[in-house]
């Protein structure tokens, strides 16, 4: 049995304790997987980086490209008409998958950075200006907090850094005490990337709608581990990547509540988004495609759509109990290992270890794991803020999905115990 899992309460949704996960069949869904490295089986536990794709999605896509290839929409032929229907119920599936209300409130983009630049973007543009202040925990990845810098700097609003703690945890009462009528956007992980910190998503919504701030929810590492329920959680925007939900590289989704989308200017101009085009001036088309200029990724969608379909058909339940008893074991061996500084301990955590070895740099740790098959993160994860108030270089990041087993972790731990005879 594993141990407790997170607190649901917490984290947002709704979790148990649950027994027989057949890890060795969800790996045969994954090729990639079975392939050796530097002359040992591969170990793969970069998932927080990106996931490994099921045959299901690699099926998917070639599909489309041998079979439906076409742009969507306009096409007045057969394959246009396919291609249109795959991406367009590629969509309804985010749609249902995040318990969205409306399909049209999903919007594609480039990926979790591109979802965030055009809230940041088209929402501030109209909705900031001098005085007004934008919170963002200590822990954010940089994509949530250059563009909030970037039309911070153009509105005149001010950036300010919601405390994190030495083991990870936001800092809620300090949150508290910085909320006023002046805090117009809240915006933070639903998960650290870093250090795998699940914050309390919805207690922070509940606050911040409370003194008028509109929320954005970055759910890049979330998605991936559980359910989420916008509705659920009452926020304003939504943003993830495909390829860390086991679909394709370059496709994100923005979910935002209609009222909010309708009155954001566009982010592009070009084909799709337009209704109508004169000299004279241009009307924009409705919702999701005022937000899509230009031919969007049809095979990503699609790729998507079926990464999704593939998460529904496991019992995700199960594959939650499964990596939380991964991480609770990796942790436990951790503790054991002499010379082995976990970075990142809160009470609530997703699947990701982050930690150093004493008296040695991430990245030489990384080299000499990888020597023995073993693919892990080094280096700051695009968190560099954090890093700094811990007064770190970075860590080495180990992160794990529902494909990963116990016999691998037991590999991570042989692979350091080796590195550290090269570098002690």
């Amino acid at each position: 049995m594993t141990k407790p899992l997170v607190d649901a309460a917490v984290a947002g949704f709704d979790v148990e304790t649950v027994a027989g996960f057949d890890v060795e069949k969800i790996r045969a869904d994954f090729p990639i997987l079975h392939q050796q490295v530097n002359g040992q089986p591969l170990v793969y536990l970069d998932n927080a980086a990106t996931t490994q794709k099921p045959n299901a999605v690699i099926d998917a896509i070639c599909d489309y490209y041998r079979s439906d290839n076409s742009n969507v929409h306009r096409g007045a032929h057969a394959l246009a008409d396919r291609a249109t229907v795959k991406f367009e119920s590629a969509r309804e599936k985010v749609a249902q998958f995040l318990n969205a209300p409306k399909a049209k409130q999903i919007i594609w983009t480039r990926g979790t950075t591109e979802s965030i630049n055009l809230v940041a973007a088209c929402w501030g543009k109209i909705n900031l200006q001098a005085g007004d202040r934008i919170l963002i925990s200590a822990m954010e990845h940089h994509s949530n907090i250059v563009p909030w810098q970037l039309i911070a700097q153009v509105t005149g609003a001010k950036i300010e850094a919601i405390p994190v703690d030495a083991n990870g945890n936001i800092n809620m009462l300090a949150f508290d005490t910085m909320l006023d009528a002046h805090v117009k956007m809240v915006a933070v992980g639903h998960v650290s990337n870093a250090m795998g910190t699940i914050n309390p998503i919805e207690k922070i919504i509940t606050l911040a709608h409370a003194v008028g701030a509109r929320v954005l929810v970055d759910g890049a590492q979330a998605v991936s581990h559980w359910a989420v329920d916008v509705q659920k959680l009452n926020c304003d925007f939504y943003v993830f990547s495909s390829h860390k939900l086991f679909g394709p590289t370059g496709l994100g989704v923005l979910y935002g509540k209609e009222d909010l989308l309708n009155a954001m200017p566009p982010y592009q101009g070009g084909g799709e988004m337009i209704e109508t085009v004169s000299f004279a001036g241009t009307t924009f088309n409705q919702l999701p495609y005022k937000f899509e200029a230009g031919t969007p990724d049809i095979a990503g969608a699609i790729g998507l759509g079926a990464a999704i379909d593939y998460l529904n058909s496991l019992d995700r339940l199960a594959a939650a109990a499964h990596e939380q008893s991964l991480l609770n074991y990796a942790e436990e061996k951790a503790r054991a290992t002499a010379g082995l500084k976990l970075v990142g301990t809160a009470t609530n955590k997703t699947s990701v270890m982050s930690f150093l070895l004493e008296g040695t740099h991430p990245a030489d740790v990384g080299v000499l794991l990888d020597k023995q098959g073993i693919a892990v993160r080094t280096g700051n994860h695009c968190a560099q803020p954090i890093m700094d108030q811990f007064g770190i270089p970075g860590t080495v990041r180990a992160s794990f999905s529902f494909y990963n087993t116990f016999a691998e972790v037991d590999r991570l731990f042989a692979a350091i115990e080796k590195a550290k005879t090269f570098l002690f």
